[in-house]
């Protein structure tokens, strides 16, 4: 093997020594694993990184349809913290990073679509009397929604875990519960805002509320202090950041990265078993076998526990559920009728909504200024997706469908959204892509378990656990808890000898 290298036991090289110094094996490829590799490397660490399929980056992913480039799954993060950001200028993406079309979004609702307010977190309005927020609520609604001015601050901030639906219900009312806040938790979470913890997926919301007094104070004061995609604030309406060429981009350069770096990385070889060592960690993966001082295990939750729980049994009663099968159509279209942009950027689906099954449509093109420019005049590409949490147990309310019953319903269901009607004869080409698990189910008292999971991986020497079930769904969490976790483990890494 080459020097630096994490030692890897096989028969051809039983004889090889490992090289001095500290030595580690990460447990995934997706973004948080190739980010944890990375950190690893920086700080002088030989590293190797398995990863089970053949493809790197996790849920986000590209494909080609028609010719384009396109991301198969995230497309763009939020812009709450400059963490990704930060990270894309390390990588050399500066020049890259791109706001949405300010055209903003829409909300299908069972009474027909609207506008939706720009200046929320998760739907949640920053002031109920804004005009697109008024429009969605009516009169009734938004006075309602008002009267969290003056309610306690303890309303919602006493109990130790809420969900988002009580805490919504409790300050604002039903109707932004289910006109605002369903819809785009649907859209983001693919669940119902029932059954997540609000500390997971809005962190800080609940802490703004105490501070600021009211649910719409602590939205406006996360809003102010949210940074831009870009350098300076951030403007009303573009929580989310993208990257020119798409977020798989980013993979790309993390990978070569890593490359240049000298981390050996091994895709299509999983991870078969861990064990606690005098000294260490030993992973087996087919006949090779890596003992190291350092493990990073960066799976998903049932995957990671699974994995570890034999060599750490205080994990077994800590495994999350699954996340919801998530199954995403794209199709890139010939219809000038679309470049209008008649639904802005995309459309939100509120669950109630008769006769539509999606729960949400990216209108890509319309989204990404650079993309319209590379697909040109009339031919858009919309990415529609299938798939919400809706009971506690699991499982999505709608029966799987194969790949050309998601088509047709894609078809029908953007024509209705869309208000143009969209047929197989517009199509130039299309994609499924489905993603199991890819979205953590952050189900009320999971930020609990993740305190206690935190708490079991620092007692067992030069183990770390990361991925989007402990950090919260989305880049911008992954991102900047992978750093921090890697950061508080350095202590635990070990030469072997």
């Amino acid at each position: 093997m080459r020097g630096g290298h994490v030692h890897g036991k096989t028969k051809e090289a039983a004889t090889t020594q490992p090289s001095p110094g500290p030595t580690a094996v990460v447990i995934g490829g997706g973004v948080s694993g190739l980010l944890a590799a990375r950190e690893l490397a920086m700080a002088g660490t030989s590293v190797t990184i398995l990863e089970a399929s053949e493809a790197w980056g996790g849920c986000v992913g590209g494909h080609t349809v028609a010719g384009l480039s396109l991301d198969s799954g995230a497309e763009s993060f939020a812009t709450r913290s400059t963490a990704v950001a930060d990270l894309a200028r390390e990588l050399g993406l500066e020049g890259q990073i791109v706001s949405p079309h300010p055209g903003g979004a829409w909300v299908q609702l069972p009474d027909g679509p609207q506008e939706l307010p720009k200046t929320g977190i998760l739907g949640i309005p920053a002031n109920p009397w804004d005009p697109e927020v008024r429009r969605s609520l009516g009169l009734s609604g938004a006075l309602r929604a008002s009267l969290d001015r003056w309610l306690p601050a303890s309303l919602g901030t006493t109990s130790e875990v809420t969900s988002v639906s009580s805490l919504v219900r409790a300050r604002m009312g039903k109707k932004v519960l289910e006109r605002l806040v369903a819809p785009v938790v649907g859209g983001v979470h693919s669940a119902d805002p029932g059954l997540l913890d609000v500390d997971m997926v809005a962190p800080g919301l609940r802490a703004g509320l105490k501070k600021h007094g009211s649910l719409a104070a602590a939205v406006a004061a996360q809003r102010k202090a949210a940074p831009g995609p870009g350098a300076g604030p951030a403007k009303a309406g573009s929580a989310v950041g993208g990257l020119k060429g798409g977020m798989n981009t980013l993979i790309s350069a993390l990978v070569k990265d890593l490359r240049d770096r000298g981390v050996d990385m091994l895709s299509g070889k999983g991870a078969d078993s861990v064990s606690k060592t005098s000294n260490g960690w030993r992973v087996t993966a087919g006949d090779a076998t890596y003992d190291v001082g350092r493990l990073v295990v960066a799976l998903d939750g049932p995957a990671a526990v699974g994995l570890l729980e034999t060599a750490v049994p205080e994990l077994s009663g800590l495994r999350p559920a699954p996340g919801p099968l998530v199954s995403l159509v794209t199709m890139v279209v010939d219809l000038p009728e679309l470049d209008g942009r008649p639904r802005g950027t995309g459309i939100l689906v509120a669950p109630q909504t008769p006769g539509i099954r999606a729960k949400a449509l990216t209108h890509a093109t319309a989204k990404w200024d650079w993309l319209a420019e590379e697909a040109g005049p009339g031919t858009h590409v919309l990415r529609l997706s299938y798939g919400r949490r809706e009971d506690a147990d699991g499982g999505a309310p709608d029966v799987v469908m194969d790949d050309e019953e998601l088509l047709a319903a894609a078809l029908d269901d953007a024509s209705a959204l869309l208000t143009v009607p969209v047929t197989r004869a517009d199509i130039v080409d299309w994609d499924v892509v489905r993603w199991a698990g890819a979205l953590p189910f952050a189900a009320v008292g999971h930020k609990q378990r993740v305190e206690q999971v935190r708490k079991v991986c620092a007692a067992a020497d030069g183990l770390t656990v990361v991925g989007g079930w402990l950090a919260g769904n989305g880049l911008a969490a992954v991102v900047a808890d992978t750093r921090s976790q890697l950061a508080q483990g350095s202590r635990d890494i070990h030469p072997i000898s």
